[in-house]
């Protein structure tokens, strides 16, 4: 089997797809080409539409999932393109889908997970095996089904002598901590070597960039604050953070999990009630405040051994907020996962080539320890070419 994948993945920002062309001949995963699309507005909107209940929604989502996909296609072919290789020289496309709604363990004990995606669409259009839905499995086996990426951080970032804390920063947060490796990290190029899914921990904090990207769209017209220069210009109000944090699911002890089902603009509106006359530039000073606080918590109470952090995902370049970050974690070095040899917009893409290449080799890729699932499974679903 060829060892060259492509990794899609269209986050909860909702501000395009990042993929990546990802050979693992060697112990060190080499991504070969990486693009980025953007959403149009149009998808973009729908998309989050979806994510609560409407009119005719089953019909608009079909019709969203086809459209997400056309724009997956399209990533593959400027990643074939920028390679200089052919479809054939690929084994399989990981694609996630987009999450609209995540309620695992919701309503009848079980719950689901639901990423619009239609990959039997994607091979098609591609003409290369696809391997999505990775999410389910793990869900119907107790699971959160979520996050899924601790096992890949641990491949790619884990240390024979050290303990290190690895923080995305995409629409939610999520952090792991990877306890000191049993050997050399060699094993992002080869699933088949062994993981220790209970050296791992790993969750969602909570919202990364989603809330603030929301108001800024609502306030400044932008689609988010560029370099965090609009929060950094306004002042943390203490009594709105302190609203913001009385949110019981940051008390829940992992594993656990969260979206835009929790974190919209819903809750931050019903948030906001006691403060509207709040300047809106302070109430980004503070909902900035909001994700550096809740993910340096985090860090404290599960990565307190750590004394660094590697921080990967779009947040990575709102200074602001890393800085903020920074400040809180005064012992720990915060770094972009740059530093590790994957850029911060890579990292979740080559996760899902590294998935769908585990599926490929019958490997499990799930860690019960971080999503809560009755034990190991093999993740995804395989549309061949």
């Amino acid at each position: 089997m060829t060892k060259i994948f492509i990794g899609l993945m269209s986050g909860t920002s909702l501000d395009g797809v990042d993929g990546v062309l990802v050979d693992f001949s060697d112990p060190q995963l080499r991504v070969l080409a990486h693009v980025n699309a953007p959403l149009s507005t149009a998808l973009s909107d729908e998309l989050l539409a979806l994510n609560t209940p409407g009119a005719n929604e089953l019909h608009r989502a079909a019709l969203a999932a086809n459209a997400l996909v056309r724009v997956y296609a399209h990533v593959v072919a400027q990643l074939l393109d920028l390679a200089g290789i052919q479809h054939t020289a690929v084994a399989a496309i990981g694609a996630h889908g987009q999450t609209v709604r995540h309620q695992p363990q919701s309503f009848d004990g079980t719950g689901y997970t639901l990423q619009l995606n239609n990959p039997a669409l994607l091979a098609e259009l591609t003409g290369i095996q696809v391997v999505a839905d990775f999410r389910s499995r793990d869900v119907a086996a107790g699971g959160q089904g979520a996050p899924l990426v601790p096992a890949f951080h641990q491949s790619a970032f884990s240390q024979p002598d050290q303990t290190l804390a690895v923080l995305n920063l995409g629409g939610m947060s999520n952090l792991t901590v990877l306890g000191p490796s049993p050997a050399p990290a060699s094993s992002a190029g080869d699933p088949a070597s062994s993981f220790h899914g209970n050296d791992v921990l790993g969750f969602d904090c909570g919202p990364g960039n989603a809330l603030m990207d929301a108001w800024c769209q609502q306030h400044i017209g932008q689609p988010f604050d560029a370099d965090g220069a609009w929060a950094a210009a306004g002042r943390v109000h203490g009594e709105l953070l302190a609203a913001l944090l009385d949110e019981p699911y940051f008390a829940q002890s992992a594993p656990k999990s969260t979206g835009r089902d929790l974190f919209n603009v819903g809750w931050l509106t019903w948030k906001l009630e006691k403060f509207t006359s709040l300047a809106p530039v302070d109430v980004q000073a503070t909902l900035t405040e909001l994700t550096a606080s809740v993910c340096a918590t985090c860090v404290k109470r599960y990565g307190s051994e750590s004394n660094t952090l590697i921080v990967c995902g779009g947040g990575v370049f709102n200074r602001h907020l890393m800085a903020r970050l920074q400040a809180l974690l005064p012992g720990v070095q915060v770094i972009s996962s740059q530093a590790h040899g994957l850029p911060p917009l890579q990292v979740e893409a080559a996760a899902f080539a590294w998935l769908a290449r585990n599926t490929l080799l019958n490997k499990t890729s799930n860690l019960e320890k971080v999503t809560g699932a009755s034990g190991a499974r093999i993740l995804g679903a395989i549309y061949p070419a």
